[in-house]
C-alpha cells in the first residue's frame, strides 16, 4: 500500500443498506453481501491508517421523493418517465431519512465528512457533487479546504452514483481513481458502459486497490 502524499482523499459512495444484499436492501445490488462490505470497511479502514483522508457520500432521500416509483401512481419500479423534460428512473423507495437501511455500513469515525444527497424531494442525485436539478453539494468546497487535489472512488454503485461522482470529481478538476474491485455494479452492460466512459474521461479505473499506480 502507497502512503497518502497528504493531497489525496478517498471517497466511499453510498455503502448503505438499501443498496446490499446483506441487510436486504429495496434496492440490492448483486453482489452486496456482508463479504463485500466487510472488504469495503478493511479497505477504507487501511486508507485511513496509510493517511488518506476518508469521505463519503450518502444518499438521503424525504419520503416524497420524486425517484419513487410509489409516489407516482399507476407505474412500476424501474419504469422511466419524463418529468419536466429530464429522464427519471422510477426506483423503489430507498434510503430514506432518518430509516436503519439509510445508515452507512462504514465505521463513521473514519471520515472526515459524510455529504448527504438526493435531499431535494424534486430531483435525483446520483453524484456526490451535485443533484440533477445542477445543485451542487459541500463535497467541492469540502476537498478543497482539506487540500485535496486527488480522489480514489470507490462503492455503490459502479454505473450510477460511483461513475456519477468520478466523472463531476474529474471535471471539477480531481485527478480520479476508480477502484472496481471496491464497487459493484446494477447491470452488466451498464457497468461495461460506465467503466468505458470513466476512461474517456481521464479517469484511470484500477481492478483493485494494491496497485503502486495509486
Amino acid at each position: 500500500m502507497v502512503i497518502a502524499s497528504g493531497n489525496t482523499g478517498v471517497i466511499v459512495v453510498d455503502i448503505q443498506g438499501d443498496f446490499t444484499t446483506w441487510k436486504d436492501g429495496s434496492l440490492a445490488v448483486d453482489g452486496t453481501d456482508s463479504h463485500f462490505v466487510e472488504k469495503i470497511r478493511k479497505a477504507t479502514e487501511t486508507l485511513d491508517k496509510n493517511g488518506y483522508l476518508i469521505f463519503g457520500t450518502q444518499d438521503w432521500h424525504p419520503a416524497n421523493h420524486v425517484s419513487f416509483f410509489t409516489n407516482h401512481p399507476g407505474k412500476q419500479a424501474f419504469e422511466v418517465i419524463k418529468i419536466e423534460g429530464k429522464t427519471q428512473v422510477l426506483w423503489p423507495p430507498h434510503c430514506i431519512q432518518g430509516t436503519e437501511n439509510a445508515r452507512v455500513l462504514v465505521d463513521n469515525n473514519l471520515f472526515m465528512a459524510i455529504v448527504k444527497k438526493g435531499k431535494d424531494p424534486r430531483y435525483d442525485s446520483y453524484s456526490g457533487f451535485q443533484d440533477d436539478g445542477g445543485t451542487e453539494t459541500e463535497m467541492d468546497s469540502i476537498l478543497k479546504r482539506n487540500g485535496i487535489e486527488k480522489v480514489i472512488v470507490y462503492g455503490l454503485a459502479t454505473d450510477y452514483c460511483v461513475k456519477a461522482t468520478a466523472i463531476d470529481a474529474a471535471t471539477a478538476g480531481y485527478n480520479v481513481t476508480v477502484v472496481e474491485g471496491l464497487c459493484k455494479g446494477v447491470a452488466p452492460d451498464t457497468t461495461e458502459s460506465a467503466l468505458k466512459e470513466m476512461k474517456k474521461k481521464g479517469i484511470t479505473v484500477l481492478k483493485e486497490l494494491n496497485s503502486k499506480k495509486i
